[in-house]
């Protein structure tokens, strides 16, 4: 959905089907990129490298995090005085003119909408409830919990203030309705600019930076390449079907798990082809920052970029690297190797960020992944599939990739610049309106393509200066 995860290449909110195809940008022969097909890997198996660490290193945790972090905490303490202070201007109200029980008579037992201050009370405890119950008791992303009592608040109040003769009684009259009311709308824009915003920035970071230190243990596998040396799968053709033991040069796929894993990484290479062979029958949609995007009746999401860059250095940004992807990539939350089945497939666990301000949650996905080398094309294809280390868990909602993924095609022309298209077929699970899935995924891809960009352009002059010593 990083609705919508999506750049999500790591995983990103994915579901319905679209497809994107990148408008001609300066510079650079797009029209032989733009004709070359091939394509590649899935959305969430495509974060999944070729390089990296076993996963037990992965899911070392770097230091035991809060059940609840200081500012949401702030957030419920905010709510609670809410309860306190119209329950102590109420009171006050009782006390001003007769005694306090007389005036909880007249209030509470002889209760009259027009004249009664008690309800505003009520009200006050009414979001004191609904709100510590969803933000403290099951601690909820999501603001759907304070939307509905701000509103409930708010049209409550408004009724009152017009048909009621609290203005006419006394000060409080004022005070209390007006208090009410800029209270509620104070913790609702509390929780959606500060909660849920820190929250999730402490989430990137945390996982960055387990990430980070993972990258410090010892490495079983050889260290990532530098500049101007990358790392290529065995080039393989088109439809061959060798015996698995032919295909790697080292490791190889030996269990019966691992030569489904295998089969399911082929199965998933043969259909992303097949969908990028059907360009023709893709239908436009709309254009969005140089990126056209398409919908076909296959529920795949299709988008074509020219890049002004070698395609070796997007295969290894955006494919051998993938959990270095979170460092620039908000839309991906984590990516971690499940298992290296052979030289040519992986099994990863993915979780995407929230899309569509926060309506759609974060997803996680466990894909088997395969990397090949065509020609001249990178090709990384994957779909969902199941593990034992990572089984669904109730802080995820589990989506499911169909057959997706990457290509980053090369030009025969220019080895400076190259093609990237990325193929999304996946199901976001829950219960999501479809035209909410559709918004959001593409804007999700949208997003991938500006950060992928981003990333390019600061690695050229890093890149020039290596060239030159």
């Amino acid at each position: 959905m990083h609705i919508l995860p999506i750049s999500y290449s790591r995983s990103h909110l994915l579901a319905a089907g679209v497809s994107c195809l990148a408008a001609g940008m300066p510079g650079g022969d797009y029209g032989e990129l733009g004709g070359s097909l091939p394509g590649i890997g899935s959305l969430n198996a495509s974060y999944s490298t070729s390089l990296s660490f076993p996963s037990p290193y992965l899911l070392v945790p770097l230091a035991e995090r809060k059940a609840i972090s200081d500012v949401r905490r702030t957030f419920c303490l905010f709510v609670t005085f809410d309860l306190l202070f119209i329950s102590l201007l109420w009171i006050i109200e009782l006390n001003i003119s007769t005694s306090i029980w007389d005036s909880l008579k007249n209030e509470v037992v002889l209760y009259n909408y027009r004249s009664s201050f008690f309800d505003i009370f009520l009200l006050a405890l009414f979001r004191f409830l609904c709100l510590q119950v969803g933000y403290a008791a099951f601690r909820l992303k999501h603001w759907w919990v304070i939307a509905f009592t701000t509103l409930v608040t708010s049209v409550f109040l408004v009724v009152k203030v017009i048909v009621s003769t609290l203005l006419s009684q006394n000060a409080f009259g004022y005070v209390i309705p007006i208090t009410s009311f800029v209270v509620a709308w104070l913790e609702t824009w509390f929780l959606d600019f500060k909660v849920l915003t820190q929250e999730a920035d402490d989430e990137r970071a945390y996982l960055a930076a387990v990430n980070a230190a993972c990258e410090r243990v010892p490495m079983i596998y050889p260290p990532a390449v530098s500049d101007g040396q990358f790392y290529s799968p065995p080039e393989s053709i088109a439809g061959s079907e060798e015996d698995l033991d032919e295909e790697g040069l080292g490791r190889r796929a030996v269990t019966s798990q691992e030569m489904e894993y295998v089969s399911r990484g082929r199965e998933a290479m043969s259909v992303v082809e097949q969908i990028l062979a059907q360009e023709d029958n893709w239908k436009f949609e709309k254009n969005n920052f140089g990126l056209t995007v398409l919908c076909t009746y296959c529920k795949s999401l299709w988008i074509k970029a020219f890049m002004q860059c070698s395609a070796e250095l997007v295969y290894q940004e955006v494919i051998l690297q993938p959990e270095k992807m979170v460092q620039w990539n908000r839309t991906i939350a984590a990516c971690r190797i499940l298992q290296r089945v052979d030289d040519n497939t992986l099994v990863s666990y993915d979780v995407s960020s929230g899309a569509a301000g926060g309506v759609v949650s974060a997803r996680d996905f466990v894909n088997v992944r395969r990397v090949e080398r065509k020609r001249d094309c990178y090709l990384s294809a994957g779909m969902a599939t199941d593990h034992d280390a990572k089984p669904p868990i109730g802080r995820y909602v589990r989506g499911e990739n169909g057959p997706g993924g990457f290509a980053v095609l090369k030009s025969s022309s220019n080895p400076s610049v190259c093609t990237f298209i990325w193929v999304l077929n996946t199901d976001l699970k829950g219960r999501l309106p479809r035209y909410l899935i559709h918004q959001s995924l593409a804007a999700t891809m949208f997003e991938f393509m500006s950060h992928l960009r981003q990333r390019i352009t600061e690695l050229r002059p890093s890149l020039r200066s290596h060239h030159h010593t």
